[in-house]
């Protein structure tokens, strides 16, 4: 009997985390993420602290139902004090978040195994590990109404230099990673009875893209550009798989710390989140958070930054 009893709590204790791990609309339809990036905490600075308290401010203010944090979080060393600094405010308010590395992440003491170890040991983490550190990943979020996928969040791996002697600078996504994308979308689309369901994708560092966006003065425009994009050389084509699919309906990242602006191209917004660190590197804002509230059964979205 007793040995029953401990396995029947052992599965209740597993239920209640993947209930937990689910992603769903509330009853009127709403559903809140809060994005965070470039906190580029450095453990022996002070003023990486000013990262810690936006994060912890921010998610009392919204009371999101996911966190996105989109690279280069922790960039100095020791990483894993670091990394525990930035987990301890998302552990306490018990919300389930998904993390994409940036280019700087696996700099330091940890390999982006080792780093993908302490954050899906985390609760309440959504990630999932994969031979690179961090699996791309889909994200459901569920109908108020039953279990079926209403909307989708895609994290992907925007990877960090390029691995080529006659490419210079940041790196691309991979033909494998555009067709797992391409895939992907398609496979939901043909669960949705041919309709696209609407997505956001974020990830690290800019599309190509993003410039002909913002220079085009008939895209629609708003936020700040105060620096120049610093996409990849090379254009893999993911953008192009985006607008073919037809499910995105934004794309946002981080990168580049003093843009926080939106521009739309072919219909598909693309945007920053607002840096969210502290004065451990350059930044000219006042650091901040972009928040994203969906509504079920609308390909749309309202976006802000929010601050404390």
């Amino acid at each position: 009997m007793k040995k029953n009893l401990f396995l029947i709590l052992i599965l209740f204790a597993v239920c209640t985390r993947l209930d937990a791990q689910q992603l769903r609309y509330h009853q009127d339809g709403t559903f809140k993420i809060v994005q965070f990036t470039d906190t580029h905490v450095v453990p022996e600075k002070k003023e990486s602290l000013d990262a810690i308290k936006l994060i912890d401010k921010v998610l009392e203010k919204e009371q999101p139902d996911l966190i996105v944090f989109s690279g280069d979080v922790v960039t100095g060393k020791p990483a894993r004090k670091g990394w525990d600094m930035v987990l301890k405010p998302l552990i306490k308010k018990g919300i389930p978040f998904i993390i994409t590395m940036g280019n700087h992440d696996p700099e330091q003491d940890l390999t982006r195994s080792e780093i993908a170890d302490i954050i899906t040991a985390a609760p309440n983490n959504l990630n999932k590990k994969s031979d690179k550190g961090l699996s791309d990943i889909s994200l459901e979020i569920q109908s108020a109404k039953n279990s079926k996928a209403a909307s989708l969040i895609y994290c992907m791996d925007s990877n960090d230099y390029s691995k080529l002697d006659s490419v210079k600078g940041y790196g691309w996504f991979s033909f494998d990673q555009v067709q797992w994308y391409r895939h992907t979308s398609s496979s939901y689309t043909k669960q949705n009875a041919g309709k696209p369901l609407p997505a956001l994708a974020f990830f690290h560092i800019p599309l190509p893209e993003y410039r002909e966006a913002y220079k085009n003065e008939k895209n629609i425009h708003a936020g700040i550009r105060l620096e120049d994009e610093c996409p990849a050389s090379v254009n893999s084509g993911m953008f192009a798989a985006m607008l073919e699919s037809g499910d995105i309906m934004g794309v946002f990242v981080g990168h580049d710390h003093d843009n926080d602006y939106l521009a739309s191209l072919y219909g598909i917004v693309l945007g920053y989140g607002r840096f969210s660190g502290g004065r451990t590197t350059y930044t000219d804002f006042q650091n901040g958070a972009r928040v994203f509230c969906l509504k079920e059964g609308e390909k749309g979205f309202l976006t802000y930054i929010g601050s404390v």
